[in-house]
């Protein structure tokens, strides 16, 4: 279950359907993460080969990456069986 996010936009996505803060051009594939996300209780869980699933490392260390589309991911950890402080970003 996801417990928080730090991306206001994402987060109004998530909860409303609205798509101000996100690319229009992401939302299919945000909402098939997002819901992926909401139930899933540990990385195995998101296996997916095109969503591209990694550990991040450095000051990021204990966060994970999901490929959204070219430069853009959504970053997150779990906690326990939650996740929380989910993020949409273009990392470049």
């Amino acid at each position: 279950m996801i417990l928080s996010f730090r991306h206001k936009g994402l987060e109004a996505y998530f909860k409303t359907g609205r798509m101000k803060g996100i690319q229009p051009i992401h939302a299919n594939k945000l909402r098939e993460l997002l819901t992926a996300l909401n139930v899933a209780t540990s990385p195995k869980d998101l296996a997916k080969p095109s969503w591209r699933l990694h550990n991040l490392q450095g000051d990021c260390a204990g966060f994970y990456a999901a490929t959204v589309q070219a430069n853009w991911r959504l970053t997150f950890r779990f906690e326990g069986q939650n996740v929380e402080l989910l993020d949409y970003v273009d990392y470049h």
